[in-house]
């Protein structure tokens, strides 16, 4: 796969402590990637076969079984780097830095620097859509993301001495990636439409602000049902009376029902 589809930069240090025959293997390696992802890319990938590879980086098809185990681990050829990704970020956070300030200011940066990982780079519109239209492809990107999250958790686990399995730790790893994936799925539909990254650069870095401080304030009140408004104080007062249907008040519709006694004379009423 080409430089800006992987984690990048993470081959030539190691490389220069390996003998000649594993940095030939690893050059094959690369180079047979490289020409699948133009192909993948040019064509779809649902369209090139292993033998169209093989056939273009001049290898055979068991050599290039030999580096990758199946079609989709051809196209995301440096998954490995990428699962490891997200946990190399924290382990590298500055002295007082909180897991959610280093994801803020890891994806910061990468906006600043058109990152891949942001999806925020020329080009990530046509990576997107040769991944959404391979089911294949799709499927795959789910799993490395959730062993991405799953291993990000164990990190935080190790690093705050939690179980494995604490829920702090997997929840806080599942809400830093699905903040991450919005944002970059957002980037990638406007992209998709034909938008350019300057057209789109100012709402994306606002967007980034406002998702990371949903992140780290929380979500308590957010989209809460609006209180039930009181009744007016006419309305409450008169809630137990009969409803007025048009006719006399209750106390003249008696009155006229029952005449009032007459005083006889000499005697009032009241006596």
């Amino acid at each position: 796969m080409a430089d800006d589809h992987g984690t990048g930069g993470g081959d030539a240090p190691d490389a220069e402590r390996l003998g000649l025959r594993e940095r030939k293997k690893r050059q094959t390696r690369r180079r047979i990637a490289d020409i699948a992802t133009g192909l993948f890319l040019t064509r779809g990938y649902d369209n090139v076969t292993i033998a169209d590879v093989a056939r273009a980086a001049d290898v055979s098809v068991n050599t290039v079984f030999n580096y990758f185990g199946t079609k989709e681990d051809l196209f995301f050829d440096r998954q490995e780097e990428i699962i490891e990704h997200a946990a190399r970020v924290f382990a590298d956070r500055a002295p007082g830095e909180s897991a959610v300030a280093v994801f803020r200011r890891h994806f910061r940066e990468g906006l600043d620097r058109n990152a891949y990982q942001t999806g925020f780079h020329e080009g990530s519109e046509t990576w997107a859509r040769a991944v959404r239209e391979s089911p294949a492809l799709t499927a795959k990107q789910l799993e490395i993301g959730h062993r991405a999250q799953r291993r990000l958790a164990a990190a935080f686990a190790d690093e705050t001495d939690a179980d494995p399995d604490d829920i702090t730790a997997r929840a806080a790893a599942a809400m830093i990636f699905a903040v991450q994936q919005t944002l970059i799925e957002q980037i990638l539909q406007r992209k998709m439409a034909g938008e350019s990254l300057e057209d789109m650069r100012r709402d994306v870095y606002a967007a980034t602000e406002r998702a990371f401080d949903l992140l780290e304030r929380g979500i308590g009140g957010y989209a809460a049902q609006p209180a039930a408004q009181p009744a007016d104080e006419g309305a409450d007062e008169g809630a137990d009376e009969p409803a007025d249907e048009g006719g006399p008040p209750a106390d003249t519709a008696a009155s006229a029902q029952t005449p009032e006694p007459q005083p006889r004379p000499g005697k009032s009423v009241s006596s």
